[in-house]
């Protein structure tokens, strides 16, 4: 995982000098989180009355979601931008994803996928309006706005589309649409959310259930930084019926709490997930290494899982895969159980 997926995500307070949001982004990200903790409140509920409640939730995080876009819509019979510059990797992903690769000039320094993605110096944490003002972009798609970047390029006449971290699903969707409609592609767009809902819904239909929700600790970073399931990948992980040590925690209101080694160890996850595999080179073997973590269970009976940091850390189309690598991961440890 790269330096900019950490801050740009938030998932380690501290971990770079605080930044100030400007207001009118902070109220939306606020909306977003606030309609996204709705959809996900009254999801726990079966009733007919609940179902519909749902899907009004659904519709409100969805809504919220594509409100926090600077510029949404695309006039009708305007032409599709040709000279996006994208200084996400989450949206570098979904523009090559929907077919909108060839109308991007430049991506920021941290879009390492797909392959072909122009990728340059730019930066997306410390963005240098006029290096890229020099490419001349029609567009410039970003998921961080420190101190009131956005703005400021819009002041230039340049158009901007702000998508931060997704913290659901729903979240993920709704950007990929938006981007859909700006650069032209809305049916490619809206294709590959179907095909990613069905493929996701496969993957958790498709796991196995255990007597009792196994319960986990995810792992950003060796500090023991870990998430809750109120989360973006928390919730994905709720969907395959596991239960989040982090979730008691001391500052897990966060959604990314620094837990304790003592903690880690006193909870006894049955599951590790480890985020940090790349960056910070962690592995069943280095985890078994730790003082005291070898009468984990997790570590005792083998189910340590890596997951590549760069899919894992990011809420693009490839949230599919990390879907699937759950799954695979999930039956390897029923089987070692039942065997």
């Amino acid at each position: 995982m790269t330096r900019y997926d950490r801050i740009a995500t938030s998932r380690r307070p501290g971990s770079a000098p605080r930044r100030r949001i400007a207001g009118a982004a902070r109220h939306r990200l606020v909306a977003v989180a606030a309609a996204a903790a709705l959809a996900f409140s009254l999801s726990v509920t079966g009733t007919p009355a609940a179902a519909a409640q749902r899907g009004l939730a659904a519709r409100a995080a969805v809504a919220a979601a594509r409100a926090v876009a600077v510029s949404t819509g695309r006039a009708r019979g305007a032409r599709p931008p040709d000279r996006i510059i994208s200084l996400s990797p989450t949206a570098t992903e979904m523009l090559f994803a929907i077919g909108a690769g060839r109308q991007v000039v430049a991506v920021d320094e941290d879009s390492d996928y797909p392959p072909a993605a122009p990728r340059t110096k730019l930066s997306g944490l410390d963005p240098n309006i006029e290096a890229i003002a020099r490419d001349d972009p029609d567009l410039v798609v970003v998921s961080y706005d420190p101190e009131g970047f956005v703005k400021s390029l819009s002041a230039l006449g340049v158009r901007v589309l702000l998508e931060p971290a997704a913290t659901n699903l729903a979240g993920t969707y709704a950007q990929i649409e938006s981007l859909g409609r700006v650069t032209g592609h809305e049916r490619t767009a809206a294709t590959l959310v179907r095909r990613m809902r069905a493929e996701i819904a496969t993957a958790v239909a498709g796991a196995p259930r255990f007597a009792s929700p196994p319960t986990y600790y995810y792992e950003l970073e060796p500090d023991f930084y870990s998430v809750t399931s109120s989360t973006f990948v928390g919730r994905l992980l709720s969907m395959f019926g596991l239960r989040d040590i982090a979730d008691t925690a001391q500052g897990a209101s966060s959604g990314y709490p620094q837990l304790s080694d003592e903690y880690i160890v006193r909870a006894d996850p049955q599951i590790i997930f480890l985020d940090d595999t790349i960056c910070c080179h962690q592995s069943a073997r280095t985890v078994a290494a730790r003082p005291g973590w070898g009468a984990v269970a997790a570590v005792r009976d083998g189910d340590v899982v890596g997951l590549d940091d760069d899919i894992a850390s990011r809420w693009g189309p490839r949230v599919v895969i990390l879907a699937r690598d759950i799954e695979v991961a999930l039956w390897r440890i029923k089987r070692h159980r039942d065997g």
